[in-house]
């Protein structure tokens, strides 16, 4: 008899995976990084990403969780005693990423309200960043904090807090079957909605006329691996931990092409949505396409709402749809990455679910104020860039090194994952992660370091975004450096031994 908490349903696993991977870089990344690398020509090298590294990142992190029965932590000490701290390096990154990843939901939860009055105005710009954030301090600085994104803020860790004390099965698995449906049916509302005004076949032809000749650039395919790696939720202990709450007999390489598809289906989803609307935008102001086209923070809190205000009809409701789409997105994410440290809280020092949430999720929490204040978002900005750039990306060449080439586990993996899946791997999987997925992420971290230093000391070029030494090295490189310093630490603390003994009956 098995103790550990267990998903309702393999749908239930389905849905939170999806969950996870489903996030606010699903809408406001992808359209424009496969806009600015080729169009619909990017899709060759992104289903080709998808194929040599998602999927099969998928598949190991799947495996593990599900061979060792554990979080990150105890995967990775179970696989091996040397390699617990990457599982901690990837729990880290994920508290990281939670506590300023609350604070955009909490954004998008104050702009739903926005947007049945169109608060912001005209200058969607000077609103967002003068009137809402109350953005008037330098970098580094934190001034005071700011009641209207303190609110929200608080309402989404209520949230998330109160889904994570329900449990696996009646508070994650739970949420997930509410929140995803939802998006993807008020999504498919937008999308419609959105083709149906003047000037989205213009967007639409911007977003898939292919550009052949883009896809000859490495830099193209870098990208396509980059977006694949970045939206699938691997390397930072998500999925590891939760298969490690799927039954015995569960169809791994299955539910990984499921999960892995259903990501990149939405993701072409929100191109289509988001170009029919800068479609129409362009098209009102009498622009080209290229000249509204945007990503990220300013995609969703500058352009949307200008979009939002050219409506013909019913725009409050438009915008409203969009933002409610962005906190259901946002959530069914955060949700996880904070189950990341929950589960590894709880079994390292052998507590109880509800006091690691309090622990882990109200330290999150806390910490979460500092991007609530009026230099907030110099704070979020930085440590955004740090984190994904040298912690997600960097955690994922060292886990499929370790494994692939160190440990040599791939064959052990192959055979446990074939023993239960209809999908058996072949010569396909090894070699993508032996060979495809290291030498493309190695590029990628070679390429981003040489950059990055290049930058620290070159006085021409400057910092990540012009952003004084000082405020870089503690607010970016610190806090990438945090996470790993912090893992390896981690291991100094014995296992609870009773938890340990418990669960180590499960790995064979």
């Amino acid at each position: 008899m098995e103790n550990r908490a267990q998903w309702g349903t393999r749908a239930g696993f389905i849905l939170a995976a999806v969950g996870s991977a489903i996030g606010l870089g699903n809408i406001w990344r992808f359209p424009a990084v496969a806009y600015e690398n080729g169009g619909g020509a990017f899709f060759i090298p992104y289903l080709f990403a998808l194929l040599t590294a998602g999927i099969p990142l998928l598949i190991m992190e799947f495996t593990i969780g599900h061979k060792y029965r554990g979080s990150a932590p105890l995967s990775f000490f179970r696989m091996s005693r040397k390699t617990e701290w990457i599982g901690w390096w990837g729990v880290l990154v994920a508290f990281v990423i939670s506590t300023y990843y609350a604070v955009i939901i909490g954004w998008a939860i104050s702009y739903s309200v926005f947007s049945f009055n169109l608060s912001w105005g005209d200058d969607t710009e000077g609103f967002l960043f003068s009137d809402y954030l109350q953005l008037s301090v330098n970098p580094g600085e934190t001034g005071s904090l700011v009641p209207g994104v303190l609110i929200p803020l608080l309402i989404v860790w209520a949230i998330t807090l109160g889904v994570l004390f329900k449990g696996v099965k009646k508070g994650i698995e739970t949420a997930n079957k509410i929140f995803i449906p939802t998006l993807v049916v008020l999504f498919m509302i937008i999308v419609i909605r959105a083709l149906t005004l003047p000037g989205a076949a213009q967007g639409l032809q911007a977003f898939f006329e292919p550009n052949f000749s883009a896809i000859m650039d490495s830099s193209v395919w870098v990208a396509a691996y980059g977006q694949i790696f970045f939206s699938l939720s691997i390397a930072f202990a998500i999925m590891i931990t939760y298969s490690s709450y799927l039954p015995k007999k569960s169809d791994i390489t299955n539910n990984a092409f499921i999960a892995g598809f259903s990501n990149s289906g939405f993701e072409l989803l929100a191109g289509i949505g988001v170009f029919a609307a800068l479609g129409f935008m362009a098209s009102q102001s009498g622009v080209p396409v290229n000249e509204v086209v945007s990503g990220g923070v300013g995609l969703a809190f500058v352009v949307f709402p200008q979009i939002i205000n050219e409506f013909p009809a019913l725009n409050g409701l438009f915008g409203f749809l969009f933002f409610l789409s962005l906190v259901l997105a946002g959530l069914s994410s955060l949700i996880s990455i904070s189950e990341t440290y929950v589960a590894g809280i709880s079994e390292k020092f052998g507590i109880s679910r509800t006091k690691a949430v309090a622990f882990g999720g109200g330290t999150a929490a806390v910490i979460s104020l500092l991007f609530a204040t009026q230099g907030g978002l110099f704070f979020l900005d930085a440590a955004d860039y740090f984190i994904n750039q040298f912690g997600v990306a960097f955690v994922g060449l060292v886990e499929v090194v370790v494994i692939a080439w160190f440990l040599r586990k791939l064959n052990d993996f192959q055979s446990h994952a074939n023993a239960i899946s209809d999908i058996r791997l072949g010569t396909w999987w090894k070699v993508s992660l032996g060979f495809i997925t290291p030498i493309v992420l190695g590029y990628m971290m070679f390429d981003l370091f040489k950059k990055n230093l290049a930058k620290e000391f070159d006085t021409d070029t400057g910092n990540y975004e012009g952003y004084a030494d000082g405020f870089i090295l503690f607010g970016g490189w610190f806090v990438a450096a945090f996470a790993l310093i912090a893992g390896m630490l981690m291991m100094l603390k014995r296992w609870n031994a009773k938890a340990f003994e418990e669960e180590k009956k499960e790995v064979s």
